[in-house]
């Protein structure tokens, strides 16, 4: 379930900012860690992408396929700019890291507003870049927007653990849309995860059984909690989301897709808001939970959470 917050409401205790608030750009060198098992979890931030994650670690091996500005552990949204037609996730599409065109450069089109990082918790607030340039198209069609820096801000907690469950790391967003653009659609990519080709085996978690299952490539969504885990079954990262599914999606909301040409697999966690009068200038909340450790901890710690949760 999607859940609207008051524009101008304290976000982690004041982290809500204007876009356009002057203020000297803080570092987005960071990172958290916390014990999950016999390894820690570490979570590592960079000045290259405004604070999005470029780094998760567990075990000896690296989870994330940071490449260019797309490929993190990261948020993006998407809208329709209502009259322009046929939608396209990329034409308007603000974007945590930064734009397509920032490509493998160490510097990003996004500014980073606020880090903090203590412990195991880290907070960031962050000013998105359009994924596209205005000019530039993706598979044919253009961009919407007619600047790169968009007053799309995009604010996250995450922490590593939650309550008795070491290999949970707890990742709240809010999405703050501004006031002045006209949509009837919103596409929040609330959590992407881009991993190693390592993590070639797809699994989805069956709350009702408790039980994980082969899942296809697809490409695309399906309803069910997704879980990527090396062959071996050492090394597994899953996604869980109490706040699931969109309304008037509920076949949907957990995606995964396989990129054999640029070794690279990528799950998601997905909401959507539509409204014919216009999607409200407001915050958009998500609460999630990523699952860390073998494919034998991320079950277990999936089968927690869905408990935990049940009955919302």
């Amino acid at each position: 379930m999607i859940r609207s917050l008051v524009v101008g409401a304290a976000l982690f205790a004041g982290w809500v900012v204007s876009a356009d608030e002057p203020r000297r750009a803080p570092s987005g060198n960071a990172s958290v860690r916390g014990m999950a098992g016999s390894s820690e979890i570490v979570i590592t931030t960079t000045n290259r992408l405004a604070g999005a994650i470029h780094s998760l670690t567990w075990g000896g091996k690296e989870f994330i396929d940071s490449h260019d500005h797309g490929r993190q552990l990261q948020s993006a949204a998407s809208f329709d700019r209502a009259a322009a037609g046929e939608f396209w996730a990329e034409r308007y599409n603000p974007t945590e890291a930064g734009s397509r065109a920032d490509g493998t450069g160490e510097k990003t089109s996004s500014r980073l507003l606020r880090l903090r990082a203590e412990g195991a918790e880290l907070k960031t607030t962050t000013q998105m870049a359009f994924w596209l340039a205005p000019g530039e198209k993706s598979f044919g069609r253009p961009a919407l927007n007619d600047k790169v820096l968009s007053d799309h801000l995009v604010a996250k907690r995450v922490r590593i653990g939650h309550k008795a469950l070491a290999h949970a790391i707890e990742y709240e967003v809010t999405f703050s849309v501004p006031k002045g653009e006209r949509h009837t659609y919103a596409q929040f990519e609330a959590l992407t995860g881009y991993m190693p080709p390592e993590f070639a085996s797809f699994w989805t978690f069956r709350p009702d059984s408790g039980k994980l299952e082969e899942l296809s490539d697809g490409p695309g969504e399906q309803e069910f909690p997704v879980v990527f885990a090396t062959e071996s079954k050492t090394h597994a990262m899953g996604v869980f989301s109490p706040d699931q599914p969109s309304i008037g999606h509920k076949s949907a909301g957990y995606g995964r897709f396989r990129f054999k040409e640029e070794k690279v697999v990528k799950w998601n966690c997905v909401f959507r808001v539509r409204n014919d009068k216009g999607i409200a200038a407001d915050e958009y909340r998500f609460r999630m939970f990523i699952a860390v450790g073998t494919l034998e901890d991320v079950k277990r710690t999936l089968v927690a959470l869905t408990q935990e949760f049940a009955g919302r």
